[in-house]
């Protein structure tokens, strides 16, 4: 617990591309140092947790640096892109209003969908991780006019594939939890699909059912003072400052 706030320090930091002057890779091998000294800690006194679950279950057969890349990809990927998930949800909302009615219909209907719907196109409106880098080109390519020599760094941007007007239509840029269909590319394609996409969603859908359900929820900020992430590869805000007014249940 005490690890925590520093860890999440760590993480912020490998994920900021845009503040100047900072050392990125000092602030990843920082982080896989902490996560090193975790499991050290989790061997030596196990508890009820993953890290303890993988790091003393005789049958993993992992390399002590394959578990540390491990808890880098449950940090990175389990935690990182589900908070930017549920809070664009609850930015989507709320900076638009007619939707935000909407899910509130559907929602006293006893709606069993609004849930997916809100997670669905929250994952295309503003996908989570924005952008994949790096790949790179193994022979010459011609791409949509431009021409890409081999051994070429590519930066492929899942935020704008997900806003395609070709795709989605002229209103591609709009929020709309009506949109059919609501398939994205949030999660990736083919052989290097997301194998955490299902608890994501999962994951997300819960805990935006429970906060909906509890809370009638307003921005205490005008949208405009909403900062979004300095990354290249993050979608999210740094912060999502809200008014929480209880909901009574008893009417």
């Amino acid at each position: 617990e005490p690890d925590r706030p520093r860890i999440h320090g760590l993480c912020d930091t490998a994920f900021d591309h845009g503040r100047p002057g900072v050392d990125h890779a000092a602030a990843f091998a920082e982080l896989r140092k902490e996560l090193a000294n975790l499991a050290t800690a989790k061997r030596q006194h196990p508890g009820d947790d993953l890290t303890s679950t993988l790091v003393n279950n005789r049958a993993t057969t992992l390399t002590d640096e394959e578990l540390v890349d491990t808890l880098v990809l449950l940090v990175g990927a389990g935690h990182e892109t589900t908070v930017n998930l549920i809070t664009n949800s609850v930015r989507a909302l709320l900076t638009h209003p007619d939707q935000y009615t909407l899910v509130r219909a559907r929602q006293l209907c006893g709606g069993r969908t609004w849930p997916t719907d809100l997670v669905e196109e929250t994952l295309r409106w503003a996908s989570p991780i924005a952008a994949l880098p790096l790949r790179y080109t193994t022979e010459p390519t011609q791409l949509f006019g431009a021409s890409i020599p081999a051994g070429e760094a590519l930066l492929l941007c899942y935020g704008a594939a997900n806003r395609d007007p070709a795709r989605y239509g002229p209103d591609a840029d709009r929020f709309d939890l009506t949109r059919r269909p609501s398939a994205h590319l949030a999660f990736g394609y083919g052989p290097h699909y997301c194998l955490g996409a299902s608890l994501a969603r999962l994951e997300a859908g819960i805990a935006l059912k429970e906060l909906l359900g509890r809370f009638n929820l307003a921005l205490a900020v005008p949208p405009e003072a909403l900062e979004p992430l300095s990354s290249l590869v993050a979608c999210g805000v740094t912060e999502l400052p809200v008014t929480l007014t209880t909901i009574d249940r008893t009417r």
